[in-house]
């Protein structure tokens, strides 16, 4: 009787075991695909750094001088000098004779304040510091940079200037305000040797 019933044991045996076999198979399947999160999609914007910001980006120029494209290939200096709005700013680093400075820095943050923030800032001292270049206006200048190419997401925090005090950022996302009052207007324009911030007043140092 036992050679009788070990084949057939052997072929239960075998037919349970192929049966525990595809269920295991089959349970680990579904549990792999419960337990996995999808992955989010892939897009253009997660695959990019976030570009400028600010509502006075909207007067940089689609192409041509002064467009985001040939921004990219200047030095800085350079590359203000082909932006209309930094007109003022430009005439004074020439007057301060730190245009060759900023242009072969490597890796410099500029806080560029546009027309509108020359035009707001009190004559007296604005007058004083264009009488004084290689002194005060060269001091007002460099309080204006910082030393590495800071991102978005480093703005906010204490920041030591070229001139040597401190420039103290808050905010987040796109809303930045530079030592309490004067406001990103157009943020993180990349020149091939620094990142731009367009600000709307001009920044005194303490000392």
């Amino acid at each position: 009787m036992l050679r009788l019933l070990t084949p057939r044991r052997a072929a239960v045996a075998g037919v349970l075991g192929m049966a525990l076999l595809a269920a295991a198979c089959s349970s680990n399947d579904a549990g792999s695909t419960g337990n996995q999160t999808p992955a989010p999609p892939t897009t253009a914007a997660s695959m990019t750094a976030s570009g400028p910001f600010g509502a006075a980006c909207s007067a940089v120029p689609a192409s041509g001088a002064g467009s985001l494209e040939a921004l990219a290939q200047d030095p800085v200096a350079t590359a203000a000098a082909n932006t209309p709005q930094l007109s003022t700013l430009v005439t004074a680093v020439k007057q301060a004779d730190l245009v060759n400075t900023l242009n072969s820095a490597q890796g410099i943050t500029v806080f560029a304040p546009t027309n509108d923030a020359f035009a707001a800032a009190p004559k007296p001292t604005l007058d004083k510091a264009l009488g004084d270049p290689k002194g005060l206006l060269t001091t007002v200048l460099t309080y204006h940079v910082v030393p590495g190419q800071l991102t978005p997401d480093q703005l906010a925090g204490s920041h030591k200037t070229l001139q040597g005090d401190t420039l103290q950022i808050t905010g987040s996302g796109q809303d930045f305000t530079v030592n309490g009052n004067s406001s990103v207007a157009c943020g993180n324009i990349k020149t091939a040797n620094a990142t731009v911030y367009l600000i709307d007043q001009v920044l005194l140092p303490k000392s």
